[in-house]
């Protein structure tokens, strides 16, 4: 990696809990969020994977239109740091605690490697 892309993703990260802090706070039984990237083909592989507690939370959540808001929170987080997110409908994506532990038995780091 790039001295410029650890520069990148540090700011990414603190960008990013920000984003999740906001989220915490506001969309009932959201978790965390992680996120994934390619500097090689950086912005367009920025991926940020939102986890909720439950799939009955996540599913209110998104019935609830929560999953625009989810977006825009993230999409305008890192608008401000210059990194543009060129399909947020690609590039973010939901996921629970609840079927990680049932398909994965909570090791997330298989559960993203399967995907």
């Amino acid at each position: 990696m790039k001295k410029s892309d650890k520069k990148t993703e540090k700011l990414i990260v603190k960008t990013l809990t920000d984003a999740c802090h906001v989220l915490t706070d506001s969309v009932e039984g959201f978790e965390w969020l992680t996120h994934f990237v390619d500097y090689k083909a950086f912005p367009e592989s920025l991926e940020v994977v939102c986890i909720f507690d439950t799939e009955d939370s996540l599913s209110t959540a998104l019935q609830e239109h929560q999953g625009s808001f989810i977006a825009s929170v993230i999409t305008d987080k890192l608008k401000s740091i210059e990194v543009p997110l060129t399909n947020s409908a690609k590039q973010i994506s939901f996921d629970t605690e609840e079927a990680c532990e049932r398909e994965h038995k909570g090791n997330w780091a298989r559960r993203f490697l399967a995907q």
